[in-house]
């Protein structure tokens, strides 16, 4: 009965939202943009007085986005593009009085709405999937970053652009230059096209605005909603273009509770780019070194299972979308919870930490595994088809993993306007000696997948289907994993379903991620928006809306329940100043303890026994303020039972600046467990906080201090990265982090700071040749 609650719950949504997914006139046939080139020469100074300014041709008004979708913006932005034989050109004149909102003046400063900016993106192949992204706030602190899925920016992607603002009483005007070298493209027979759109957030009257129109709702980097570049002469061949980024490091560290004293390390290595074709490009690592990585962000684990962090390496974020997109993906780690969302949500086949990171078998301590060298391949071999391939080398490590290499093959088949079907393979092989005392089971880990992301040509329709299998040496059975779910999305109805399931013998824990396996997963959820058109209330709240949502887990080898929760209804709210608020009266959650027994509050008490079920229910409720303001917070809180006891949860987020220079934040939470003291369980109260200093001395020199207090895991964290960039991409990084025990064990409630665990050190010198 359970497996045609599964059918039903996905073939009616996925009917339904088929039906409301209609073919719409696209913005190209309405928004067009000539670009011509320069006749003479382009001085970058922010004044636009050169005549092939004058001459070049203007966009049309921008409309808005937010907090309408009907009208024309009401502080008018004006775009021009033009381009000569190393550069393409775009000059923007943003009409604002001179009261800006900057977050900071630190390069690829994040994304969200607290800062005035505009952007550009770039859709070179026109497939409405992968585009150029580059932003420039008022102080000309640049953002780059590529885009992926049609509406996913990731920052991480550096290359060489240029720009120059200037700003005036009632405007401020950005020129910018991108050479054709640090784009991908191919030049076409006939007339050159490419999809673009500009889009701008202006904080001075709260409104965002495009000028190819993006419907209220819809995310503002959604290339579905572009316009259309139209070149008068073809762009030039963007030439030969290597680059060579070599580094020096030096690194000292100092072990106390292995008593081992520290030792200076110097490093040295390199990385290449090498522009294969003008849309294909290969990377080249040897002896690698990732000092300067952000530090991961703690939570409190109140899961049953490993939890997700995000890739901060760079070799292995740029192009990660190719690579890291199959499966369902990765998302942030929940906090809490009894078991359901967060890492349980994620099935990828490929996880790029597995690479350079293990566990010592001896301390069960996250270890650094050192990578001998890596390649590269990722890119386009024609308008519908990109490829990536992958391989990296890892040294053995004593008690941790034996010499190994690990090899990614990825293809990517647009079909119809914006879909993709997706290909995967990925191989873990170990190459161990004798004197690592091999484990037959680990001598290999293999997976080969098939995926099909649907994409609407409306942008409202997306859809994942997969099928995965793994290859172990012990061969299991049911070895597969599969998936089909369909997403709705509008201005006012959002609609999700669908279907996964993950086999017991499905195994890529040496080179992905999938926390559970031996799982039915069905998680269907609905949301409707309402937009006020009472003017009076318009002014307070832009929109209303009701949804609920559930998710249900059944063991596949039983077909009984492990987890499910259910809220059925929710209440959000948006406020004009951007604010927004949720709330959730009631959400039931059951778990089933099938395999193992739990600690509720993971802090080794008295567990659970396994075989036992639970159903507890909470109300959940968040608060995010206009992240504009100089201050700003969110709130959000859990209330209810939780097992067989209580739980009060509180997260809480405050943020001040003083803009530009400075970004000042606290991260708490705090999660109270009442467990019942006469059947011989522990109350516990989990504490995590974590102040943030961002100091950005100049658009050039960078100060960053993080601390992390912890007691789940009795640790407090101090990390602290300066960084100079000296030149464009080239960094001098100086990082010092330090832990230390929480609290000390012979006083719990006292902070144990003199007890200091490691510390090191690192000094790192980047430069990049363009040859």
């Amino acid at each position: 009965m359970k497996k045609y609650y599964f059918l039903v719950s996905f073939l009616l949504p996925a009917f339904f939202l088929s039906s409301l997914s209609k073919a719409q006139t696209t913005n190209e046939e309405n928004y067009r943009l000539h670009i011509r080139k320069a006749i003479g020469t382009i001085v970058l100074d922010g004044r636009l007085d050169e005549p092939d300014w004058q001459a070049a041709e203007v966009t049309s008004p921008f409309r808005q986005t937010f907090p309408y979708d009907t009208s024309a913006a009401v502080q008018q932005t004006e775009t021009r593009m033009t381009f000569d034989d190393e550069n393409l050109y775009i000059s923007y004149v943003i009409y604002q009085p001179r009261n800006y909102a900057v977050q900071s003046l630190r390069r690829d400063f994040p994304q969200g709405g607290g800062t005035d900016l505009i952007i550009v993106n770039l859709d070179t192949f026109k497939d409405k999937q992968n585009a150029f992204h580059f932003a420039v706030n008022p102080y000309g602190v640049q953002r780059e970053g590529l885009l992926s899925n049609g509406v996913d920016v990731t920052n991480d992607w550096d290359n060489k652009w240029y720009t120059e603002v200037t700003n005036f009483d009632d405007r401020w005007v950005v020129e910018l230059a991108i050479p054709f070298k640090t784009l991908r493209y191919k030049i076409t027979e006939g007339t050159n096209e490419w999809n673009v759109n500009f889009f701008r957030n202006n904080l001075d009257i709260n409104e965002r605005s495009a000028w190819a129109p993006i419907p209220r709702g819809i995310r503002s980097n959604n290339i579905a909603f572009s316009g259309l570049l139209i070149w008068d002469a073809p762009p030039p061949q963007p030439g030969v273009n290597i680059s060579l980024i070599p580094y020096v490091s030096y690194n000292t560290s100092r072990d106390y509770l292995n008593q081992k004293d520290g030792v200076g390390k110097p490093g040295l290595g390199i990385d290449a780019k090498i522009a294969i074709t003008p849309s294909l490009n290969l990377d080249l690592t040897v002896n690698p070194d990732f000092a300067q990585a952000e530090v991961d962000r703690q939570v409190t684990n109140l899961s049953r299972f490993e939890l997700f962090f995000p890739e901060r390496r760079q070799f292995f974020l740029e192009n990660s979308d190719l690579f890291a997109g199959f499966g369902t993906g990765g998302v942030s780690s929940s906090s809490s919870g009894s078991g359901g969302g967060g890492s349980s949500s994620v099935i990828t086949p490929f996880f790029s930490r597995r690479i350079g990171i293990g566990r010592d078998s001896v301390t069960r301590a996250n270890v650094v595994v050192p990578i001998l060298a890596g390649a590269r391949l990722s890119g386009k071999v024609s308008n519908r088809l990109r490829v990536g391939l992958l391989t990296m080398q890892t040294a053995a490590k004593e008690n941790v993993q034996a010499s190994a290499n690990y090899s990614v093959l990825a293809l990517q088949q647009r079909v119809f306007s914006r879909s993709t079907l997706g290909m995967i393979l990925v191989n873990k092989q170990s190459f161990p000696t004798a004197e690592d005392n091999p484990n037959p089971a680990l001598a290999y880990n293999r997976m080969a997948g098939v995926d099909y992301k649907l994409a609407s040509r409306d942008g409202k329709l997306s859809g994942n289907f997969f099928v995965h299998k793994s290859f172990t040496p012990d061969s299991p059975r049911d070895a597969t994993a599969t998936a089909a779910t369909l997403d709705y999305s509008s201005s006012r109805l959002d609609f999700a379903a669908g279907v996964t399931r993950i086999g017991a013998g499905y195994n890529v824990s040496q080179i992905g991620f999938v926390p559970r396996n031996d799982l039915w997963r069905t998680s269907p959820s609905v949301a409707y928006s309402f937009f006020p058109k009472n003017p009076r209330i318009n002014r307070i709240v832009n929109s209303w809306g009701l949804g609920m949502d559930g998710d249900m887990r059944i063991q596949a080898s039983t077909g009984k329940y492990t987890d499910w929760d259910f809220s059925p209804i929710q209440f959000f709210m948006r406020f004009s100043d951007n604010s927004s608020f949720r709330l959730t009266p009631v959400r039931t959650d059951y778990t089933y303890l099938f395999d193992r027994s739990f600690d509720p509050a993971n802090q080794g008490g008295k567990a659970l026994p396994q075989g036992t079920a639970y159903r507890y229910r909470s109300l959940r409720v968040s608060y995010s303020s206009n992240s504009a303001d100089l201050f700003n917070y969110d709130l959000s809180g859990r209330f209810g039972t939780y097992f067989n006891g209580n739980i009060t949860n509180l997260t809480t987020n405050f943020s001040y600046r003083y803009q530009p220079f400075v970004n000042l934040s606290v991260d708490v939470s705090y999660n109270r467990i009442d467990l019942p003291e006469t059947q011989g369980f522990s109350d516990a109260t989990l504490v995590l906080v974590s102040p943030r200093l961002d100091l950005t001395f100049s658009k050039t020199v960078f100060l960053t201090t993080v601390v992390q207090y912890n007691n789940q895991v009795n640790n407090v964290n101090l990390n602290t990265r300066l960084q100079w960039r000296f030149k464009p991409v080239s960094d001098f990084f100086v990082v010092y982090t330090d832990n230390y025990f929480a609290t000390d064990p012979d006083h719990p409630y006292s902070l144990g700071w003199l007890n200091s665990k490691n510390r090191a050190l690192v000094l790192k010198l980047t430069y990049w040749f363009n040859v």
